[in-house]
């Protein structure tokens, strides 16, 4: 099953930010323990940097093979 890309961009917020309160109503030490890689807290707050970034570079990637062709 295949979501489609406007599910994807309203879902992965969703639930990044369900880990996120998650995270802070369960964890003791919640702003400290998000640098743990065990942490679900560090993970919530990755996942919606690590989309617009890779977006961007591939981006950047595909104009940058587009420039080299045409020239």
């Amino acid at each position: 099953m295949f979501l489609s890309l406007p599910t994807l961009t309203v879902l992965i917020p969703l639930i990044s930010l369900a880990g996120l309160f998650y995270s802070a109503s369960v964890e003791e030490n919640f702003p400290q323990g998000c640098t743990s890689t065990t942490s679900l807290c560090f993970y919530s707050l990755l996942l919606p940097i690590t989309i617009p970034v890779y977006v961007f570079f591939h981006l950047w990637t595909w104009m940058g093979i587009k420039l080299f062709r045409h020239n």
